[in-house]
């Protein structure tokens, strides 16, 4: 290699032999000593070369002089970290001065089990409930047959909105709200004779004023028409059919007094020990320890109204007469769930605070009246 192929003047403080390997023994001198020596001592700057025409240096300039700044990087870079770029460090979060430091927290007792709904509003409203129906039980029968008419008329009413809201099903209301409180008129006045004729107008009515409506869905109209007139005022029937004996009004206070207490057994009982579901799929909230409480309770209830209140009762009759009622009473709660189910609602309407609408409340009180009025005809006559 000669010395005119690195093209560098000899102003430029370079001789030829200081580009090549430095003798063993001898110490280079000038600047390449300088820049040598520095690599272990200091760091020293590197100064850029100043300007030189490129034709000059061939591809062996330039790669000597890229070997030799990276071996200066080598021998500098892991002694002077201050020289070398180093990432910017992640800084963390300082701490949020409202949130003090953590401390181990006592471990939280069991949570006890809540019932789903307000309980005072719903003792309230059953106590008030109650006053009006006793009051009016006991003073005057007729009193009582107004107030099973104005909680069918009601209760169609609810059934009617939901179907119509839910599934656009159009009951007609009218002639159901009148043919239902024709019925349980009739059932007082002419007993189960009069509640079957006035069914009979009722549906007829029904089909009639359907009749006024476009033909489209004329069909589902009338069918729901039928099931409502059957399920809520017929069945009601029952219960003024009930009021017409002579020991009439202990009998209804019989009828309800056992209803009321097997539901408060299933409730009790199922709330405090219920684990196996009855009918999950329809009423995941009831168990068969509820049953067993329904079944129990109906049944003290009835050895003891039955001798007490009805002419002739007999204790064995009070034991049937629970059972009856109690198992009547909870096919009627999960056949009404079934229809909330269907038609995706909790409750029929919002009418009494903690109970939900009248039809939620004679949802167990419907079927239970013609079971329990065929009892009372079986064991003591019609009175």
């Amino acid at each position: 290699m000669n010395d005119s192929s690195w093209g560098a003047p000899p102003s430029a403080g370079y001789s030829p032999g200081h580009w090549g390997p430095p003798d063993q023994g001898a110490a280079p001198a000038g600047p390449a000593y300088d820049e040598h020596g520095a690599q272990h001592t200091r760091p020293v700057p590197i100064v850029p070369e100043p300007d030189v025409p490129d034709a000059g240096r061939d591809a062996e300039d330039r790669d000597h002089r890229d070997d030799r700044d990276r071996g200066a990087a080598r021998w500098s870079g892991p002694l002077f970290r201050d020289e070398m770029p180093q990432e910017p460090m992640p800084t963390p979060p300082p701490p949020a001065a409202s949130e003090p430091p953590e401390s181990p927290q006592p471990s939280q007792p069991p949570q006890k089990k809540r019932a789903g709904r307000d309980l005072r509003a719903a003792i309230g409203v059953g106590v008030g409930l109650g006053a009006v129906i006793i009051a009016s039980l006991f003073v005057v029968k007729a009193v009582f047959v107004g107030v099973i008419a104005v909680a069918v008329v009601v209760g169609l009413w609810e059934l009617t909105s939901r179907l119509d809201e839910r599934k656009g099903i159009k009951a007609p209301l009218v002639p159901l709200a009148v043919g239902g409180a024709a019925m349980v008129v009739a059932g007082y006045v002419r007993g189960a004779e009069g509640a079957w004729v006035a069914m009979a107008l009722t549906a007829l009515a029904v089909l009639v004023w359907r009749m006024t409506e476009p033909p489209e869905g004329y069909l589902k109209d009338v069918t729901a028409g039928l099931f409502a007139a059957f399920y809520v005022p017929f069945l009601a029937t029952f219960v003024a059919m009930m009021l017409t004996a002579d020991d009439g009004p202990q009998r209804v206070f019989t009828f309800l007094l056992l209803t009321v207490v097997s539901d408060t057994g299933a409730y009790a009982i199922g709330w405090r020990f219920g684990k196996h579901k009855l009918a999950p799929r329809i009423s995941p909230g009831k168990t068969r320890e509820g049953l067993v409480g329904a079944v129990t309770f109906g049944m003290a209830a009835g050895v003891l109204c039955m001798p007490l209140l009805i002419d002739g009762g007999t204790w064995w009759q009070g034991v049937l007469l629970g059972l009856a009622v109690a198992v009547s009473a909870t096919l009627g709660d999960l056949g009404e769930s079934m229809i909330k189910r269907d038609l995706g609602i909790k409750d029929m309407g919002t009418l009494l605070p903690g109970h939900g609408g009248i039809m939620d409340r004679l949802d167990s009180l419907l079927p239970t009246a013609p079971v329990v009025w065929l009892l009372f005809v079986v064991f003591v006559g019609s009175g």
